[in-house]
């Protein structure tokens, strides 16, 4: 039973990271098709903004929760006034100049931090159930994704914003027609990824040795479970989220963590190719 429990525990933590480091990136290529390499660095950012916010005395919560995301949410509003909107519609040379960022952004943090591992302790405590360990701040990740999950679809689906977001992106000729400017859509939209972006830095700091290229490491599964996702935003991310995690997690358990790894991708490749426009290019058709 509290293997179960364990393993239960295990699979929700595995998709609820997946959760947390995509959906910046979903907001961002989902809604805008603007490949962000940067993503990742901009996970970083949130993760240094929570570190030195705590460090200088603020509360932890409050550093992951609001310092990490307005901090990385104000460098995307600067990035994307100053390069992004300059290339709205040419995918390659989005490609380009985000990973020409990376590089930059990366080599910035070195510079500032050095190239040393730092970080802070995660602030609930693990506790015993039967004969395992379980790791209490895995509770909190999870209850965070749910909230990102929640607050995404209320706000694309009832909110004014979000309606209006949802169709500049299909047609930014009839939102301009219809008095909104698409520009400023994509400012907001930008900025909106680059904070959830954040979110997730400074979520995961706690539980990482924080380096300038730790964002590296995640930027290749956030790009796949939102592209195996498809083309709605919130369903298409849980849904990948979802398998991937399952998968992931049930070979951890099984082989390691490398083979988990590898698992996770050999599942991304047999899914993109029986499913090319993605889970809810074939079902969920519809849905948010």
């Amino acid at each position: 039973m509290d293997f179960a429990v364990v393993l239960t525990l295990d699979i929700l933590y595995s998709i609820a990271v997946l959760v947390l480091i995509s959906a910046g990136l979903a907001v961002v290529f989902g809604m805008m098709r603007v490949i962000n390499l940067a993503h990742g660095e901009f996970m970083m950012m949130g993760g240094y903004a929570t570190i030195v916010a705590t460090k200088a005395g603020v509360n932890i919560y409050v550093s992951m929760l609001i310092v990490a995301p307005i901090v990385v949410g104000l460098i995307g509003l600067v990035i994307e006034r100053l390069v992004i909107r300059f290339l709205y519609g040419r995918l390659v040379d989005t490609m380009l100049a985000t990973w020409g960022l990376s590089l930059a952004l990366t080599g910035i943090a070195v510079m500032i931090f050095g190239n040393t591992t730092t970080g802070v302790s995660t602030p609930i405590a693990g506790f015993t159930l039967g004969a395992f360990q379980v790791n209490g701040y895995n509770f909190f990740i999870i209850i965070v994704s749910i909230l990102i999950m929640i607050g995404g679809y209320l706000a694309l689906r009832y909110t004014r914003l979000g309606l209006v977001a949802r169709g500049t992106m299909q047609s930014s000729d009839m939102a301009a027609a219809l008095g909104y400017s698409p520009g400023r859509v994509y400012m907001a939209t930008f900025v909106v990824g680059s904070a959830l972006a954040g979110l997730a830095g400074g979520v995961l700091a706690p539980l990482v040795g924080l380096v300038p290229t730790w964002g590296s490491a995640y930027i290749a599964k956030a790009f796949i479970t939102v592209i195996s996702g498809g083309a709605s935003i919130v369903t298409g991310m849980m849904s990948s989220a979802v398998i991937f995690g399952l998968v992931s997690q049930v070979f951890t358990l099984l082989s390691g963590p490398v083979i988990g790894e590898v698992a996770l991708l050999v599942t991304a490749i047999v899914l993109l190719r029986l499913l090319p426009q993605g889970i809810t290019g074939r079902f969920f058709k519809g849905r948010l």
